[in-house]
């Protein structure tokens, strides 16, 4: 059986993911909305871009920067409203066979690529098969079930599954799967192609120029699939470097959106009174972002799990919490976010992370494993690496450093642009310790086992395994995981990797981040999707 996905713009209410893969095919009621049809299109938002992107190919990177604009130019198969439930974009409907081995698409008709060429199934074949499974940094994991892709029209694109994969159904978003143009990619150099910095895709904005350090400029494309969109002429992404700057363009009107902390926390305590700024938690459902460092487990003295144990110990995450994020998020307990615990998957390890920090016990711990202090006392010096993302991550490291000083490792700081930064961690493994964020995303195989498989072990490709770590019980575990559809099975799998994790922490996380939105309340329907942020904005409009 085949449910159809009706024409936007609706509100879809949709039974779970869950049933659809137990054997039900997803049906979506409908109800119409008149609000936005309402409003009168026109007008263009400035958003900031914070930092730049390091590029505009979200089928290579799931950097964050990139993650804000490009979904404005390319589509998904499926978008998520708030609730998770799918929402049809370039597929209308699905299909998924009992034993959850197919999953058949049914691809929307008369949609064209921005060089007005047709999309068809070969590209979705194309996309998935020849560029996500082999260039993205969780494509390996979102597809790994995914043996083949059959195009029996240029309408049907049906996956076949060497196993089920329930988990592979969140992955379809823009930002997550964006579906490529195989006439632009097929033959060449995925890595250096051209449509890496001039992407062309289906969405409702048009690239049209980017002046680096200044601005990203995409205009409203004309032939968009959904009649009647997008609302916005226009969408100008302003690269802004400095905090206080970005925070008076807020304020001021200049810019009218910015996202994932881009205006920073302590101004945001201010912002919120104002009668024209709003602030919001909303969008960010879908992703469970973890604030974390990567420890390099080849390079002494972080090659031992004790020393990892000790860091993790002497951290005040609540701290960091209060005084840096402005009490936005929650301390982190485990290798894996307590918003799995609903389902099931959620195991705390208190034992090495601990409520508050003990550095009597971390250098006990040290001293007992012949980890000993200089005449200095230090045991060790390194340098650390932050995320390029803001003043907030500055601030954090410098805690840091003073936290690692209480157990007699000498750090120094190193901040640099984000494709340095990019390059120096991910290709080059030139790192010994490297404060980052991930998203652990609606399932742990998406967001989780890219960190700790040993497959994902991937030089070149970001946001993936650059600690090298390697377990054969954790890569066995996380297989079977990927695989069990037993939820109590499952979760004493998961808890299995996570006492495992605890112990070993290659990599230590810090806390659950909690991003906020800051916002003109003159700019509406902006949050109208799980994903955010990351959505196309094609009902997003500047109320005048």
């Amino acid at each position: 059986m085949t449910c159809r996905l009706f024409s936007y713009p609706q509100r879809f209410v949709a039974p779970s993911v869950k049933r659809a893969l137990s054997g039900a095919c997803l049906a979506i009621g409908l109800l119409a909305s008149t609000q936005v049809l309402s409003q009168s299109a026109g007008g263009t938002l400035v958003m900031i871009a914070q930092p730049e992107p390091p590029s505009l190919a979200p089928y290579l990177s799931t950097s964050g920067p990139i993650g804000l604009v490009a979904p404005k130019v390319y589509n998904g198969l499926l978008d998520y409203d708030l609730d998770l439930n799918p929402v049809p974009e370039l597929a209308e409907s699905f299909d998924v066979s009992d034993d959850g081995l197919t999953v058949t698409f049914n691809l929307r008709e008369g949609v064209k690529w921005h060089d007005g060429e047709p999309f068809t199934s070969s590209d979705v074949q194309f996309t998935i098969m020849d560029v996500l499974k082999q260039f993205h940094p969780r494509g390996p994991n979102s597809f790994r079930e995914v043996s083949s892709i059959d195009t029996p029209d240029e309408l049907t694109a049906v996956f076949n599954l060497d196993k089920p994969a329930p988990y592979m159904m969140r992955a379809f978003s823009a930002y997550e799967s964006p579906i490529v143009p195989k006439h632009l990619l097929e033959g060449k150099d995925i890595r250096e192609a051209e449509l890496s910095n001039n992407p062309v895709g289906t969405g409702p904005f048009k690239f049209v120029e980017w002046k680096k350090g200044q601005y990203i400029r995409l205009d409203k494309n004309p032939d968009y699939w959904r009649e009647g969109y997008p609302l916005l002429d226009r969408i100008v992404a302003r690269i802004i470097p400095d905090a206080s700057t970005r925070t008076a363009a807020m304020e001021s009107g200049e810019v009218h959106y910015g996202a994932f902390g881009a205006i920073p926390n302590i101004d945001v305590v201010r912002l919120r009174e104002s009668d024209d700024i709003g602030v919001t938690t909303d969008g960010y459902a879908m992703i469970n972002p973890m604030a974390l460092i990567e420890m390099n487990t080849t390079l002494a003295p972080f090659d031992n799990p004790v020393m990892r144990q000790a860091i993790s110990m002497a951290i005040d995450r609540q701290f960091l919490i209060d005084n840096i994020w402005f009490g936005y998020g929650k301390p982190a307990t485990s290798a894996m976010t307590s918003n799995f615990e609903p389902l099931g998957l959620y195991t705390a390890t208190p034992e090495f992370y601990p409520e508050s920090p003990d550095v009597d016990a971390a250098n006990a711990l040290l001293d007992a494993a012949g980890i000993a202090e200089d005449a200095d006392g230090m045991r060790a010096s390194a340098v650390i690496d932050l995320i390029p993302y803001g003043e907030d991550w500055r601030r954090a490291g410098e805690y840091l450093k003073q936290a690692m000083g209480d157990i007699g490792v000498n750090l120094e700081l190193r901040y640099e642009d984000v494709p340095t930064w990019l390059k120096r961690v991910y290709a080059d493994y030139d790192f010994e310790l490297n404060v980052n964020y991930f998203y652990q995303l609606p399932d742990p195989v998406i967001g989780v086992q890219r960190h700790y498989g040993t497959d994902q072990i991937r030089q070149g490709t970001p946001f993936v395994n650059s600690t090298r770590y390697s377990n054969i019980e954790v890569d066995d575990l996380l297989a079977a995981g990927a695989i069990e559809v037993d939820t109590a099975k499952r979760g004493e799998i998961y808890g299995q990797i996570q006492s495992i994790l605890g112990e070993e922490l290659p990599v230590v996380n810090l806390f659950e981040m909690e991003f906020l939105t800051v916002y003109n309340e003159k700019l509406k329907d902006h949050t109208v999707s799980a994903m955010g942020a990351y959505h196309s904005f094609d009902r997003a409009y500047i109320e005048e």
